[in-house]
């Protein structure tokens, strides 16, 4: 992406409401151990590979970023493993916002002893940057850095000529790394930044909970088989696959808390970090466990064998009114739920799309490149049973990928709503009437336990089959590092998720969403990215290196209103969180940039 970016200084208001009625003061039960039991299961523990919030919740508690956030702020800062914050008033951003100066902490350990060194800093962004794996988080790297470069295959096609990196020479490698390595400083005790142009947000990118940014042991990684931070190896350690990664299934940080045991889609066990350069946490112990089915979970919190769960709101009324569970509902979120269409599906050893053909028994791999086929999908969801049923009156619809109260969001904007007739008129003209003539069979996919996201692949199921009896949607559940997994290889037709802010900007949704280039836009396949390069991303450019306010509001609408138009998703809703937990937690504070629980501020 390209060029400056306009400030925004965001306030959410945390207004929300608690329900809770407190009794007698209960004996706390496991006062050392703490258990929070939550559904899925985590993709990877390597905080350059991780882009999902689960695995991001276990990066968070074990490894450290630069800064942090103060407490509920989203645009406020301390220092964390960095003793100051960069100002311009305090000489750590440059007079041009192109230098950021982080002084590194002294007297940190990490958690088997070694010293944090500058050299640890710039080597965990400088390996993030070598690695870079595909759909992966660090585009938010390069792009204040290069400005030009979302990827580390722009960097080598712009400085060498050379579009994959796992291509270079070790000659070429060596001058790709000449450039990677200019990005980043050290200057004694010092570590700087050199970004391409000013771009605001850049602390909240370093901040702590964001995954990418987190500082690894240079030695230990290395021993590990991670990049060796030779300038003529980039080719032998970009983009490995997730399971051949060496940081997949280890790790070792400075924070809190240190990875004792991970069953994946079973547990997760921390113990304290005794040497941490903090005071320790709290708890000898922490435990996440994976339960999918929301019972369990709620008998667990009602014995009080759990300290706080996840739960769906349809489900809170199991709970409500027990005097030792407290409730608080309508905490602000910056997120979204949506469901998303493969332009270019992946044929080949897919079960998710019948015959793979126009015929009645499948859908082709092009099926969703037709409008008249979204803008049918589009028609045929209940919105409103949706939120007021399922969420529980929690959420309000999505108009577009942007999120309320990020700029571009306008409540009064177009939305979709249920209208079977004018799903009917779209599906007869899709294709040249053979979609109405001819129906289709495809598969919905949602990772199990997720009950909102299994309630909207019904709905979508239920009145689609409605419509149409030529129309056959079959919905299945399947673990969320298979359904990432399945999602990266381009196989699922269409798929239900969402985004949580990476940063409080609506750059940090129209990029990922809609960008040829971006998380989502990369994952609609070739057919999508053709039409976004000329449609979307000239918008989008235009977006991020706008500094007037007004203007950059004036361009996220249209882009809001291309992504309305045009179909691109079928845009759900952006509920508001909950937490649940015993009344004899204490500590909790919301944040909505935290990817899931922070057990170091917590107490029993």
């Amino acid at each position: 992406m390209k060029n400056k970016f306009g400030v925004l200084l965001l306030s959410l208001i945390l207004v929300f409401s608690v329900v809770s009625i407190v009794g007698a003061q209960e004996d706390v039960k496991n006062p050392n151990t703490y258990t929070h039991v939550t559904i899925g299961n985590q993709s990877t523990l390597d905080p350059h590979y991780s882009y999902d919030t689960a695995s991001s919740e276990v990066i968070d508690n074990v490894y450290e970023c630069l800064i942090q956030y103060q407490g509920e702020s989203i645009n406020e800062f301390s220092p964390l493993l960095a003793t100051k914050v960069p100002s311009r008033e305090n000489g750590l951003i440059s007079e041009d916002g192109t230098e950021y100066t982080f002084p590194i902490r002294e007297g940190v350990q990490f958690s088997n002893g070694d010293p944090l060194t500058p050299e640890d800093v710039k080597y965990s962004f400088m390996r993030g940057m070598v690695m870079d794996r595909t759909a992966g988080p660090m585009w938010m790297i390069f792009e204040p850095l290069f400005g030009y470069a979302a990827s580390l295959s722009d960097v080598t096609e712009e400085v060498v000529g050379v579009e994959d990196p796992t291509k270079l020479t070790a000659d070429q490698s060596a001058e790709v790394y000449k450039v990677l390595d200019e990005k980043i400083t050290i200057d004694g005790n010092e570590v700087t930044f050199h970004l391409a142009n000013p771009y605001p947000p850049f602390l909240n990118i370093v901040a702590q909970h964001a995954a990418w940014s987190s500082i690894l042991n240079k030695e230990w990684s290395i021993e590990q088989g991670a990049w060796d931070g030779s300038p003529e190896t980039i080719a032998d350690y970009h983009d490995p696959v997730k399971e051949d990664d060496p940081l997949y299934d280890t790790m070792m940080g400075t924070g809190p808390f240190v990875l004792t045991e991970w069953v994946n889609g079973d547990r997760v066990v921390f113990k304290r970090n005794e040497n941490y350069w903090r005071k320790p946490a709290d708890f000898k112990t922490v435990i996440i466990k994976n339960i999918d089915e929301p019972t369990t979970r709620i008998l667990l919190l009602q014995r009080g064998d759990a300290d706080s769960i996840a739960l769906d709101y349809q489900y809170f009324s199991q709970i409500e009114g027990n005097e030792n569970i407290r409730i608080e509902k309508g905490i602000p979120v910056l997120q979204n739920l949506d469901m998303l269409f493969n332009w270019t599906i992946n044929t080949k050893g897919n079960d998710y799309i019948g015959s793979g053909k126009l015929d009645g028994e499948g859908i082709p791999a092009d099926f969703f490149t037709d409008v008249h086929v979204r803008k049918g999908f589009s028609y045929v969801f209940n919105y409103k049973a949706f939120m007021e049923e399922v969420r529980q009156g929690q959420s309000k619809k999505l108009r577009g990928p942007i999120v309320d109260p990020l700029l571009g969001y306008d409540e009064d904007s177009a939305v979709y709503e249920l209208d079977l007739e004018k799903a009917e008129e779209h599906f007869k003209q899709a294709w040249d009437g053979q979609v109405w003539e001819k129906g289709f069979k495809m598969t919905i996919l949602y990772n199990s336990g997720n009950m909102t996201r299994k309630t909207a692949a019904d709905i979508f199921k239920s009145y689609l089959e409605q419509l149409n009896p030529k129309f056959d949607i079959d919905t299945r559940a399947v673990q969320w590092s298979t359904f990432l997994d399945e999602s990266a290889r381009g196989t699922l037709p269409l798929q239900i998720g969402g985004w949580l802010a990476d940063f409080p900007d609506p750059h940090n949704f129209v990029q990922p969403f809609l960008d040829s280039q971006g998380y989502y836009g990369a994952k609609r396949g070739e057919n999508y990215q053709e039409w976004a390069k000329e449609n979307v991303d000239p918008l989008i450019d235009e977006g991020i290196s706008e500094l007037d306010r007004s203007e950059r509001e004036d361009i996220y609408k249209e882009l809001q209103s291309v992504a309305h138009e045009h179909a691109i998703d079928v845009w759900i809703d952006q509920p508001t969180g909950a937490r649940i937990q015993r009344t004899w937690v204490k500590g909790w504070y919301p944040n909505p940039m935290r990817p899931g629980q922070y057990f170091y501020i917590l107490d029993k």
